[in-house]
């Protein structure tokens, strides 16, 4: 039997960084991974995507200098040369990081891993070989793939997942996207820009359904007018491909039809078959590992970015990852603490958050307030040919707590709205963080010194 320091389960963003930091530390690692190495993010999920929206990204700008009436033109984007781009640069990087944690002295395995007891797993490679490993602290890193319900599961002919949909041959000549996320919102901007016609639809009340109801709002009146038809609230009774056309049929009994549907109703987690129980961890209805406040799901095993639910994001899997690595170092004796948590939405129209929405800070009571500004305001903004859209603070007493944004580039915002979170810059504070100008950024100035009014 091999043995090792530290096994960890899972090559994405989470395990990768987990194990860099170990091995840095000095400790003996095997990364177990049984697809690819980089994880969803890298092969099939926020980095194919943006590079997608990157490519048609200057058909958003013409738009809107046209609508200025100081330039016009066409962009043509050939799609098939897009993809074979996309698929060498996340092959190329998926090589690289894999080569990059070798050398640096981390045991990669490749095959599926799974837990044999607290301190072994077992690991089936392709070929149907199997080995055990053994150490001291396992750490689960697994991640997620795209759920379904009843009803709404991808059958791979019309009806898709968000893998089959990146990988697809041909942009479809119209797309029904259920669910409003952002893999779905970012979808429905790359096809639309392509020539799709695409229709979204939500169950929920509102589009990007974690975000604040007026930023939500206003996305759907802008999405309205850029010609994409988003329906919220409507709810999906049934999906599935009838002579070759996906068909989804609404509970109030209307039915949509299109060449292509994507289902983007959420994520559940790869917990299915890795038998954690045996290494004495716990499962919630959902099927997600149950960690505590040191992100420990067992005396000798962590459980880290979306296996454990907490947060569903590549960058939250990373820091998860560090802290878990720097706590098995020894360098971390606190409970974890994530800070604001930084999310966007990426495409012609974007949203950023960092910290809470409005709707959260008013569930946990006390005097709510918001403030915010328009990008009209913004010079950049306005060069750009688009300055819909705002930048909105969330405030409980006088303590920001949410910083969010829509608009074009908003993004770019997000690390600069997080500092101002952490370090608090407001009221007299606030003279102390310089604004390059001009610049995006100094939206988020004017937003933190806004009136207030009391959030709704």
């Amino acid at each position: 039997m091999d043995k090792f320091d530290v096994i960890i389960i899972g090559g994405g963003p989470g395990g990768a960084k987990a194990a860099k930091v170990l091995i840095a530390g000095g400790k003996s690692v095997a990364l177990v991974e049984d697809a690819h190495w980089g994880g969803v993010c890298l092969n099939c999920g926020c980095i194919p995507t943006k590079m997608l929206l990157g490519a048609v990204a200057p058909k958003g700008l013409l738009r809107g200098l046209e609508r200025q009436r100081v330039a016009k033109g066409t962009v043509e984007v050939d799609y098939a040369a897009l993809q074979k781009r996309v698929q060498r640069y996340t092959k190329a990087s998926s090589q690289t990081l894999a080569k990059g944690l070798a050398d640096a002295g981390v045991s990669l395995f490749n095959g599926r891993g799974v837990c044999a007891g607290p301190h072994e797993v077992r690991v089936t490679a392709d070929d149907g070989g199997e080995q055990t490993l053994s150490a001291q602290y396992i750490i689960l890193a697994g991640g997620s793939r795209s759920a379904s319900f009843p009803g709404l599961t991808p059958d791979h002919d019309a009806v898709l997942d968000s893998t089959d949909l990146l990988n697809i041959p041909a942009v479809p000549e119209s797309l029904i996207i259920v669910g409003a996320g952002a893999i779905g919102l970012e979808m429905a901007d790359f096809f639309s820009a392509m020539g799709s016609t695409v229709t979204v639809v939500e169950a929920a009340p509102q589009l990007a359904p974690t975000e604040d109801a007026d930023l939500a709002r206003e996305l759907q009146k802008l999405l309205g007018k850029a010609g994409r038809a988003c329906l919220a609230g409507a709810k999906a009774s049934s999906l599935l491909t009838r002579d070759g056309q996906a068909v989804l049929t609404l509970d109030d009994g209307r039915e949509l039809t299109a060449a292509k549907a994507l289902v983007a109703v959420g994520r559940k987690p790869n917990t299915d078959g890795l038998e954690a129980e045996k290494a004495g961890c716990g499962l919630n209805k959902r099927g997600y590992v149950t960690v505590d406040e040191y992100l420990k799901a067992a005396p000798s095993v962590f459980a880290i970015g979306d296996i454990n639910g907490k947060t569903l994001l590549a960058h939250a899997a990373e820091h998860q990852g560090d802290y878990v690595a720097r706590q098995i170092l020894g360098l971390e004796s606190g409970a974890y603490d994530s800070g604001p948590v930084p999310s966007c939405i990426y495409g012609s129209l974007e949203v950023m958050r960092v910290g809470k929405t409005a709707r959260q800070a008013l569930a946990e009571g006390g005097q709510v307030s918001v403030s915010r500004a328009m990008l009209t305001g913004n010079a950049i903004a306005q060069a750009g040919g688009d300055a819909s859209g705002f930048v909105k603070v969330v405030w409980q007493g006088d303590r920001m707590v949410g910083i969010a944004a829509l608009g074009h580039g908003v993004s770019h915002l997000v690390t600069a709205a997080q500092l101002l979170l952490l370090g608090q810059y407001s009221g007299d504070r606030l003279h102390s963080f310089m604004f390059a100008h001009p610049t995006l950024d100094e939206i988020l100035s004017a937003a933190v010194q806004a009136p207030r009014e009391p959030a709704a």
